[in-house]
């Protein structure tokens, strides 16, 4: 059964490294080709991410070297890995074949001027989150405190967005952020988090908001990072599980992802540690699920509603 899976961080780790880790076996890494080959990853959405303590006038070069190594590393060395510009490309995809797409976690990078997303746009970013957890000139994330809405530029970003059938990926967002977004946004995405109804975290989406989400054919993607998954203990597939389970009951099953958050997490579920181990995920939903809807989870649900 083929995964999409929407998030990893797995660019940052190779622009960390100096390009010393290899993706497509590094041991180290979460998400490598072999792993994502074994673990049946259809399509492997690659974060961009830059650490909020970075110096402003380095922020743009920084999201420049990752999509570097994107295309010298993770697409040059490994033949079978295909790029994905446009929603149609999923379809193209031959039998062994990956797809691979760029995606933004948070505008820092861009600083105030639309013309360097752009350029991001040019270079194959086809989802953007306005902000990490911090507070950027677009709007606020999830940790700061403020709890400030989008800015004007945030809306010029949500309308560019809108513009070029760009996902705006709403998982970082602080709450009044998120309700302006789902204001703007035509194709809004919430790449990786989890219900806080099961886990009272921060980054976990309200009912409200996956309500919201669901009415506006949004998707909402699993994350498996532990603290997300559950609040404290060892933290089980099942415990994972849950958070699909209580996203269903909320009329979700057709909306309903993966967004692993490999390569930028420390602690892991337990049989669920890299990209390899997505059946032991498959596996244990057909236990409680039909086929057709974990299919719908593990990638149908987002070719459905990806931007047309």
């Amino acid at each position: 059964m083929a995964i999409i899976d929407l998030h990893c961080d797995v660019l940052l780790r190779l622009y960390e490294s100096n390009g010393k880790l290899k993706f497509k076996d590094a041991p180290e890494l979460d998400t490598s080709y072999e792993k994502l080959k074994k673990g049946g990853v259809r399509v492997q959405a690659f974060a961009i991410f830059i650490e909020p303590d970075m110096k402003s006038d380095e922020k743009f070069q920084a999201a420049l070297d990752q999509i570097h190594y994107f295309y010298t590393d993770v697409l040059a060395n490994n033949p079978n890995m295909k790029q994905i510009k446009e929603w149609s490309d999923f379809d193209q995809l031959k039998d062994g074949e990956i797809g691979a797409f760029l995606t933004l976690e948070g505008v820092d990078a861009i600083g105030n001027d639309l013309q360097k997303l752009s350029i991001l746009y040019e270079l194959g970013v086809r989802s953007i989150g306005l902000t990490w957890n911090n507070a950027n000139l677009a709007a606020d994330g999830a940790g700061e405190s403020r709890g400030a809405g989008l800015t004007t530029f945030g809306r010029e970003i949500v309308q560019f967005n809108n513009r070029h059938k760009i996902l705006t990926d709403v998982s970082h967002l602080c709450e009044k952020a998120f309700w302006d977004v789902m204001d703007e946004a035509t194709y809004p995405i919430a790449s990786h988090s989890n219900a806080r109804a099961i886990c009272d975290h921060v980054r976990n989406l309200t009912d409200e908001q996956a309500k919201a989400m669901f009415a506006k054919n949004g998707l909402i993607h699993v994350v498996y990072c532990p603290p997300f998954v559950k609040e404290e203990g060892e933290v089980t597939i099942p415990d994972l599980i849950k958070h699909i389970d209580h996203f269903c009951s909320l009329g979700g099953v057709k909306q309903i992802g993966l967004g692993s958050d490999f390569d930028g997490i420390e602690s892991k579920i337990i049989h669920l540690e890299d990209a390899s181990m997505h059946p032991n995920l498959l596996n244990e939903l057909l236990k409680h699920y039909s086929e057709e809807e974990v299919k719908g989870f593990a990638y149908q649900n987002f070719l459905n509603h990806r931007p047309k």
